[in-house]
């Protein structure tokens, strides 16, 4: 993910006063950063043939015999700049950025000194891909061979995607940028010797960009701040952008998730109170979209910028829908959506907003989920309650409604209906006093175990430090490198429940197994900066990392090698080293088949410089995956990996 959003929160220092203290003095400082995990740092090349994708030979990794139901073998820490899976198993790159969607009459290949145009780029594999969900097609076992998959463009790299990088700006330029952002659905299919393709041409093929047409649903449909001149109404909104990780929904819709959308946004001046609690800036020296696109100017069009940081519904079996905004859900800066069935029947939503010091949501609709009905249960993400999470020190926890004329929310806090709040959804949360959390990342829901949630807290450098919020049970650490991972039990098992018991299932970087006031006893391997976070059809949680290319060269990372794939069963919080990525890219994005033989994984930003630098020859100095480097730039891709004896993952 883009590394902006990581160097800084939003006027959202202070401590809420339902904050708990620092935690119990009992815990030691010691074990809380204890490294815990095997790993093997040198000679790690010799073991691996240097090819775009290596399988592991000889490793002592951890023995998996240890690890209840993962037998596969674990593979060691790695620098190479390769896809590592394990031992009987192979993993293939079949989705490149600039490779064409498949839309029938209109497929231009990806030319490798970036010289695509803005039209053809409309068309083509977007940039640094990112969350992906899969979606049968067919009956019967059919659904495991063939589907579609709906995929996020999170953010561009402006030198590799123009010849002469941020020279020579122009709008033909801003265009192509847009178009390399948004959202794939692209149709995928066994061939006949058990590999997968992308099937083209496909009328199922479309890319989704920020001038995509979309609706709006919910309280800011036709607000007073979603009204603007080209849309008076304030009821369509043009496209999506910085489009994170995901979500589906059980009648078979996309879930996309605008997440750092207000880089691209600049203010020059005095700010109101509300684009300072989002983050809009008085330059952006990134995208510079603004530059021929009046659309992101917040001094010319001030109400733009509100129509932005949303969940939006996209139904992949159609390319001639119209996506859905869904207001609802609260606007911030949305990583994911985990949509759950609770057992009355009504949906649940659960979300992060990945930035230091921000909070984990829910949404709970009014009505109830009907499968007769189909794609028309779209409506219940219309009507709701949004509710933030507060995590006490007792190990209880408590979600607190986000509705207009409760808990402070009213007018003489600046809140006049419910649209104020779910436009201003951070606000809102800070009166009622939600915890603020260590950048909540992806949740996933276990399913076999109803009620049991997991989010991924990737990290938070400022916890702790002066003039920020402490440490409190919830976000134990101090200068959080390595970030963690948290559970929680809905009561009853009901995910519509008001309130929730809560642990900690992994320290990251820490086997923590001499604190008994936390669950937290992983072993295993050792990771950090949990990101990409998704259960299989089996019950195993799949964790994805996200260490940031200037982090992964601190002291405290060294030897740990580049971005990984764990997998865990929360029972036994054993984890196991599942995959490693090309040097300098982040492991996100993961789908699987129903048969739970094949996984879906995206590889972004290979070879991405400490200093955010994309000239080619500086990235392909550090990496050059998948194609090598007569291929002129590395490229964010899809990568497809499966057994080699067609037995399911993990298994």
């Amino acid at each position: 993910m883009t590394r902006k959003r990581d160097e800084f929160e939003v006027n959202n220092k202070t401590t809420n006063s339902v904050f708990s203290e620092v935690m119990d003095a009992r815990i030691s400082r010691r074990s809380l950063f204890k490294m815990g995990g095997l790993g093997l740092t040198a000679g790690i090349a010799s073991l691996f043939p240097s090819m775009p994708f290596a399988s592991e030979q000889t490793t002592k990794a951890v023995d998996a015999a240890k690890s209840g139901s993962l037998s596969f073998r674990a593979v060691p820490y790695s620098s190479l700049d390769t896809v590592i899976v394990p031992e009987g198993y192979k993993a293939v790159a079949f989705y490149k950025w600039g490779d064409p969607v498949g839309i029938v009459g209109n497929s231009p290949e990806f030319k490798k000194d970036a010289s695509n145009s803005a039209d053809e780029q409309a068309v083509q594999a977007g940039m640094n891909h990112d969350g992906m969900a899969f979606f049968p097609l067919g009956e019967g076992d059919e659904r495991s061979r063939r589907g579609l998959l709906a995929m996020n463009h999170e953010y561009v790299d402006n030198g590799l995607l123009f010849t002469d990088g941020d020279q020579n700006w122009s709008a033909d330029k801003v265009l192509k940028s847009q178009n390399a952002m948004g959202i794939s659905v692209i149709e995928v299919a066994k061939n006949s010797n058990g590999d997968w393709d992308v099937v083209r041409p496909s009328k199922y093929a479309r890319r989704i960009t920020p001038h995509t047409e979309m609706s709006v649903s919910g309280p800011a449909k036709g607000h007073t701040l979603f009204k603007t001149a080209a849309d008076p109404t304030g009821s369509k909104v043009l496209g999506t952008m910085q489009n994170c990780a995901n979500g589906e929904t059980p009648w078979g819709t996309y879930l996309t998730c605008e997440e750092n959308w207000a880089d691209i946004f600049v203010k020059e001046g005095e700010q109101t109170a509300l684009e300072k609690r989002y983050g809009i800036a008085g330059s952006d020296e990134s995208y510079r979209w603004v530059e021929f696109d009046d659309r992101f100017n917040v001094n010319k069009n001030p109400n733009e910028v509100n129509r932005f940081g949303w969940v939006v519904e996209i139904d992949p079996e159609d390319p001639t829908s119209t996506p859905i905004k869904h207001t609802a859900l609260g606007r911030f800066k949305h990583e994911g959506a985990m949509l759950v069935v609770a057992p009355d029947q009504r949906i649940v939503v659960y979300m992060g907003d990945d930035q230091r010091f921000e909070y984990i949501y829910k949404f709970v609709s009014n009505g109830k989920f009907d499968p007769a009905k189909g794609k028309k249960n779209s409506d219940l993400l219309t009507d709701g309650i949004l509710y933030v999470a507060r995590f006490d020190d007792s190990g209880k926890g408590v979600w607190l409604p986000l509705l207009f004329g409760q808990n402070g929310l009213t007018a003489a806090n600046g809140f006049n209906n419910q649209g104020d709040i779910v436009i201003n959804a951070r606000g809102a949360a800070d009166i009622v006093g939600g915890t603020k959390m260590d950048r909540p990342e992806w949740v996933a829901a276990d399913p076999k175990n109803p009620g049991h949630i997991y989010c991924t807290l990737t990290n938070n450098k400022n916890r702790g430090k002066a003039g920020y919020p402490a440490v409190d049970a919830a976000n134990p650490r101090e200068d959080n490198l390595f970030g963690h991972i948290i559970h929680w039990h809905e009561a009853g098992s009901d995910a519509t429940a008001d309130h929730f018991s809560w642990d900690i299932l992994a320290l990251a970087g820490s086997d923590q197994t001499d604190n008994p006031n936390y669950k937290a006893q992983n072993s295993g391997d050792a990771f950090g900066s949990p990101d990409g976070l998704v259960f299989d059809n089996n019950g195993i949680l799949w964790v994805q990392t996200d260490v940031s290319s200037s982090t992964i060269n601190q002291k405290a990372y060294q030897g740990m090698g580049n971005n990984q794939m764990l997998a865990v069963d929360p029972a036994d919080g054993y984890f196991k080293r599942f995959l490693t990525g090309p040097n300098r890219s982040e492991i996100t994005g993961i789908a699987f088949t129903p048969d739970n033989r094949t996984m879906f994984i995206n590889i972004q930003h290979p070879g991405e410089t400490d200093s955010g630098t994309t000239a080619p020859d500086a990235v392909l100095a550090l990496s050059s995956w998948p194609d090598g480097p007569a291929a002129g730039r590395p490229r964010a891709a899809t990568v497809v990996i499966q057994r080699l004896d067609g037995g399911v993952i993990g298994s």
